[in-house]
């Protein structure tokens, strides 16, 4: 066992060490003065290449780890609590009520930015709020299966509603506007964005590494839980809002990125076996390296910008796909 979890420590540290250095290199990539990367010796003689890396590159990339982190993280919330590997960060009514939120600032509200993305989050949370009040009032099934199926509903309801939002948009501008805020990307992060941010990301972070050991009792059934002198009901919604907090907030700025959530998880309990003690940091580290990994190709892989969540969707497809063709890791619930 002590064996066991040095390994799964040092894969840690050496997932962390990759990260690191990815980020660094991130900074000097791109197609200034030319496509490859800066001479670090030119930041300091070159001006524009200094406010280049450092007012627009960095707070992308710091914007693409924190997404990557939070949607990774999540997703081992969600996939634990409701012991099934197919759910993601935004299935309570999450990602589409954040999806409607930015719609209708876009179409409704004037088209400004703060607008929509306050718009967006207060939709994000407010699906959330009727996901969990839908499960309260359905009178069949355990708590499990009621909050997966408002979840459904809710989001339902919400993809409707962006649906008439789009009917009912300017063709050319607001419908365009709309489009390419569900394909998600960074390209427009900026300092104050990241900032608005922050606080909530890495509250909601924080929270989950710090109670990732209560994962794995939340994990077992309730009688099992409680017996166990966990808190069921309390504990699972305090690491819900947890997971559904930054997620809200940065899908507000990043617009729509899937699959990080969903197959992030998968291979970091592969890597680190169903221990949330390992897996959830593991799952952390993953997803940002890979939203930075997805964010780098969006920007630097063609002349144009490729929407972060064509990527993402992608390549997370993909590699669902190898995944799912190999043996797989037992899922424990």
């Amino acid at each position: 066992m002590l064996a066991r979890n040095t390994r799964r420590t040092q894969g840690l540290m050496a997932l962390g060490g990759a990260l690191a250095l990815v980020f660094a290199l991130s900074l000097l990539l791109g197609r200034y003065p030319a496509p490859g990367l800066i001479d670090p010796a030119q930041l300091a003689q070159d001006d524009l290449a200094w406010r280049l890396v450092f007012n627009l590159r960095l707070p992308r990339m710091i914007s693409a780890v924190l997404l990557g982190m939070t949607l990774g993280a999540a997703g081992m919330v969600f996939q634990l609590l409701f012991g099934n590997p197919l759910v993601e960060p935004g299935f309570l009514g999450v990602s589409q009520g954040a999806a409607f939120g930015a719609a209708f600032a876009i179409v409704l509200l004037g088209n400004a930015a703060a607008l929509i993305q306050s718009s967006a989050v207060l939709a994000a949370l407010a699906g959330l709020g009727l996901s969990y009040a839908l499960a309260r009032r359905l009178r069949f099934g355990g708590w499990t299966l009621r909050l997966v199926l408002s979840g459904i509903a809710v989001s339902a309801l919400f993809s409707a509603g962006v649906g008439l939002l789009k009917y009912l948009a300017d063709p050319l501008t607001q419908l365009p506007e709309i489009t390419f805020w569900l394909l998600g990307g960074l390209a427009s992060i900026t300092w104050d964005k990241l900032l608005s941010v922050l606080p909530a990301a890495l509250i909601g972070l924080v929270v989950m590494a710090l109670f990732r050991w209560r994962l794995n009792l939340l994990a077992l059934n309730e009688q099992t839980a409680f017996s166990l002198g966990a808190s069921p009901s309390r504990e699972r919604l305090m690491l819900i809002v947890a997971a559904v907090l930054p997620t809200a907030v940065l899908i507000s700025i990043s617009g729509m990125v899937g699959w990080v959530g969903l197959i992030v998880p998968h291979i970091a309990r592969r890597l680190f076996q169903t221990d949330a003690r390992y897996s959830l940091p593991g799952a952390m580290l993953l997803g940002g390296l890979f939203t930075l990994l997805c964010d780098n190709m969006a920007r630097a892989l063609l002349a144009g910008e490729i929407p972060l969540g064509i990527l993402t969707a992608l390549l997370g497809a993909l590699i669902f796909l190898a995944l799912m063709t190999r043996p797989q890791t037992r899922f424990k619930s």
